[in-house]
């Protein structure tokens, strides 16, 4: 049995959980009492997946809704926010005005946009103020330089998972409560070229394309996820994480 987030203390430290593998007409918290039912409610500070349909999706393909309506609304009840994985790449001025009553919907000072298009962030931030805009980790900021950069648009900065393994970097970044860490990682960990993301943004316009690897199957079927040591990160400073799910026996990949 899950508790409201009022009725606990502050955790030390959140996690921002994928939706994946969740299809919209599984009640959202039986999904999170069977895939992360060691995860205190309080702990949970946002769920991130696919609400509908939309061309401004990137990452993965889409394949279908994973969070209903009345999910998200039961989820902010709950004081967990919903966090639109909108990194598409390529996104027009029309395919934005398009998608005007979709972002109204999950308007609401909770939700969060994660972006990868500047010109989409700034666009969100203009009309649809109390969204919360997170950098992807698709964007690579992995330097001071471009992390600088990219927390002049953004709220909050997604740092690949490689950065975990930084610590001079880590240890460089003055306001830490903006970043947010991989607690676990897949194949983005070790991958030697990332071109899955670009045709991801091709995928997901829904006008044909093909997802691209780097890797080929053996290679990528060999890999699972690979947890990291929250400890070191805590004692840094950091205090959000991101928690991927792993597909049926721990493997990741598309």
């Amino acid at each position: 049995m899950f508790l409201k987030a009022e009725e606990v203390e502050a955790p030390p430290f959140t996690f921002t959980i994928s939706a994946r593998s969740k299809s919209e007409d599984v009640p959202i918290f039986a999904f999170l009492r069977r895939r992360y039912g060691n995860i205190p409610l309080n702990q949970i500070e946002s769920m991130f997946g696919f609400v509908r349909r939309s061309t401004l999706y990137g990452g993965r393909a889409f394949t279908g809704s994973e969070l209903s309506h009345r999910d998200v609304a039961q989820l902010n009840n709950a004081g967990i926010g919903l966090r639109l994985p909108l990194t598409n790449h390529l996104v027009s001025r029309k395919e934005y005005e398009g998608a005007r009553t979709f972002l109204t919907r999950y308007h609401d000072k909770l939700n969060s946009v994660i972006a990868t298009n500047d010109d989409l962030a700034q666009w969100i931030k203009e009309d649809f103020p109390l969204y919360k805009r997170d950098a992807s980790v698709i964007k690579n900021i992995n330097n001071p330089r471009k992390l600088d950069k990219a927390l002049e648009l953004y709220d909050s900065v997604v740092l690949p998972m490689p950065c975990n393994e930084d610590i001079e970097f880590l240890k460089s970044i003055e306001d830490k409560s903006r970043i947010t860490l991989f607690a676990n990682a897949g194949c983005a960990m070790t991958c030697p070229a990332r071109i899955c993301y670009a045709s991801f943004s091709e995928f997901n316009k829904f006008k044909g394309g093909e997802v691209r690897c780097s890797r080929s199957m053996k290679e990528r079927d060999s890999f699972g996820m690979i947890d990291f040591e929250l400890q070191p990160l805590l004692d840094l400073g950091f205090r959000q994480f991101k928690l991927l799910r792993s597909r049926p026996g721990g493997l990741t990949g598309f």
